[in-house]
């Protein structure tokens, strides 16, 4: 049986949040702050491309799971629906993160 996804960097936070608390337990409330100031600019960048891209949502452009492609040779044809499924996903990456940054450089 295999462990979850991100058990070694839940457990080494988990242990670095241990070891803040033991040297300056006073700064676990800001910590706490922090991480959900966050948290919460993730949530506003989401909520911010769904309400700028409303049409342009990446599981609308995903590929059809249902019938996949045939594969000819080593070479994997990308038509257009391949490419515009690939730049919204990036397009959300992005905007989620620029959010999370800006709130993190403004912390």
């Amino acid at each position: 049986m295999r462990t979850p996804r991100m058990t070694k960097t839940a457990t080494l936070a988990l242990a670095l949040l241990c070891l803040v608390a033991l040297i300056s337990p006073q700064q676990l409330g800001v910590i706490a702050y922090k991480v959900a100031l966050v948290l919460l600019a993730g949530v506003a960048g989401y909520i911010l491309d769904r309400a700028l891209f409303p049409y342009a949502r990446p599981h609308i452009l995903s590929p059809d799971p249902v019938n996949p492609r045939e594969m000819s040779g080593d070479a994997l044809r990308f038509d257009l629906w391949d490419t515009l499924y690939i730049t919204a996903q990036i397009r959300r990456a992005v905007i989620v993160a620029a959010a999370m940054l800006a709130v993190g450089l403004g912390l």
